[in-house]
């Protein structure tokens, strides 16, 4: 069972980005910064640290929200039995992949011990299966689609080891033997649980090499546990307990609530300019703004980012991971179960997966339940109003457990992920037929201008550890720019300096281009063992 990426999830997990530019004097005096680093998520911060780690102090963090943290973000949703309100997460929601004893240990996972953030094992197994009457056991089709996951996985290594083209997921679940017809909806709702609620895709849209890598680069290499943030201090807490390491309470490299409007790079330096008509001139600049809000073209760019750069910014794409809580005053459901998969009669994706808070291990009375949707039904819903939303959800539930008197909820509430400013949705997702080359521009630098997030790692894309090990490199790559020391860097292979990047594109295999990064497992990379 693959673990949820959440949004990033974070998911994902940092944010910046802009408004509508006001007028602004172009002759205003900029404040000098060496380093600008543009958003305060993890990316961005973990950049801010590599340079503070390499005596490189003379930066500044530009976040457009009033703290950090970016996509990994919760807020206040009900209240408990003193009237206090309990906390939810927004966005990423999971420590995926935690490391196993003598092998390498995920990042977020040491993060996560070093400042005692509270979770727990996410029990996959842990599942009851409904229809529109109730109960309904179909749990034997997860055991089915499993053996046929994994014939796919051998599949992508196949590919990827003969240089084959890559192919769509659907292609490949199809010639494992996993064909659901259309109107068979439980074999649909048991493909979502398995495939679309990791990737927010469908497999129709999805990478099967880089899907397939995605999920193994991550678990063959720490390990295959996930464990669910559910700490009343938020899952940010690790961000700004690693920031607090080299920062200083109301440190004045800190920008919040500053909104980016433009920014101005030559190969001599970039110049950041804000809503608020203030500007910041640097010689560097790290851009961790999400996929979405690069492809939301908020922000200006001048000159025009080249061709290959705007090409490969449009060749992925940004998914969004909408969850929707619910409070009641009583658990009415089973309370020893973490999972509920609901298939819908007629549409696929449409509110199937529940996790109940309440369960023991997480925060037992809380009488907190969530769905999560994706894609098109999370777009849907965060088109409508509460209401309408609401109203959908609980008809759902009522189908659910039919012979249970379910009373309104006495809380409700879920974010906007796809039209919220500095994320403009929750994570990255890999398309098919979408190579190495086109990433490695999606990931490259222009001039001085630098590229950090997620969605810029080939390895962990849609992961927040993902966002670490890319907003470090770049903080190494700069630091070592500005302190001439190139040939210490040890956390990648490609040339300090500059990423490569394809002017003409040649449509190299994954097999031919996975060298650059340094520290690909090669069986890692397609086993699903």
């Amino acid at each position: 069972m693959h673990s949820k990426r959440l949004l990033l999830a974070a998911f994902a997990a940092q944010s910046c980005s802009a408004a509508v530019s006001k007028a602004r004097d172009d002759n205003a005096q900029c404040a000098k910064t060496t380093v600008a680093i543009l958003g305060g998520g993890m990316a961005g911060v973990a950049a801010a640290q590599a340079l503070s780690n390499s005596s490189m102090h003379d930066f500044v963090i530009i976040e457009y929200q009033d703290k950090l943290g970016g996509r990994v973000h919760h807020t206040n949703f009900g209240q408990d039995e003193n009237g206090d309100p309990y906390t939810v997460e927004l966005g990423a929601n999971w420590v995926q992949g935690l490391g196993s004893p003598g092998g390498p240990e995920n990042p977020i996972w040491t993060f996560a011990k070093k400042w005692g953030l509270n979770n727990t094992y996410s029990n996959y197994s842990s599942i009851r299966t409904y229809n529109e009457t109730g109960y309904t056991d179909y749990s034997s089709l997860l055991d089915e689609y499993e053996t046929k996951y994994k014939t796919t996985s051998d599949l992508a290594g196949t590919i990827l080891k003969e240089n084959y083209q890559d192919m769509t997921v659907r292609s490949g679940l199809s010639l494992a033997g996993w064909k659901p017809k259309r109107d068979d909806m439980t074999a649909q709702a048991v493909e979502w649980w398995e495939w679309d609620w990791e990737d927010a895709y469908s497999p129709e849209q999805s990478s099967l090499v880089f899907g397939i890598a995605g999920s193994n680069l991550t678990f063959n290499q720490f390990s295959d546990e996930n464990n669910y943030v559910w700490d009343q201090r938020g899952y940010s807490l690790i961000i700004t307990g690693e920031a607090s390491t080299f920062l200083k309470k109301d440190d004045p490299r800190v920008h919040l609530n500053s909104r980016i409007t433009k920014i101005s790079y030559t190969d001599d330096g970039v110049t950041i300019y804000k809503d608020d008509d203030s500007c910041v001139s640097a010689a560097y600049a790290i851009c961790t703004f999400s996929l979405g809000v690069l492809q939301s073209e908020t922000v200006t760019f001048t000159p025009d980012l080249p061709d290959w750069k705007k090409t490969s910014i449009e060749k992925f794409n940004m998914g969004t991971y909408t969850k929707i809580f619910l409070q009641f005053n009583e658990t009415f459901w089973p309370e020893d179960t973490q999972y509920f998969l609901y298939a819908s009669p007629t549409t696929r994706g449409y509110y199937p997966v529940w996790q109940s808070i309440s369960t023991p291990g997480f925060i037992p009375g809380s009488n907190i339940i969530f769905v999560t949707v994706v894609g098109e039904q999370a777009y849907r819903a965060e088109r409508q109003t509460d209401e309408q939303t609401k109203e959908e959800v609980m008809k759902v539930l009522r189908e659910m457990y039919p012979n249970t008197t379910i009373p309104e909820p006495t809380a409700f509430m879920y974010p906007r992920w796809s039209t919220t400013p500095w994320a403009y949705g929750s994570y990255s997702n890999w398309p098919a037929a979408t190579t190495l080359e086109m990433h490695e521009n999606f990931r490259a630098n222009v001039d001085r201008l630098w590229f950090a997030g997620e969605a810029t790692s080939a390895q962990y894309f849609g992961f927040l550890h993902g966002a670490w090990f890319e907003g470090r490199n770049a903080g190494e790559q700069i630091a070592a720019l500005l302190n001439d020391e190139c040939a210490n860097i040890t956390s990648t292979s490609e040339a300090c300096g500059n990423v490569r990047h394809y002017e003409k594109l040649y449509g190299s295999s994954p097999l031919a281009d996975y060298s650059v990064f340094d520290g690909w497992s090669v069986s890692s990379f397609y086993s699903s063992s």
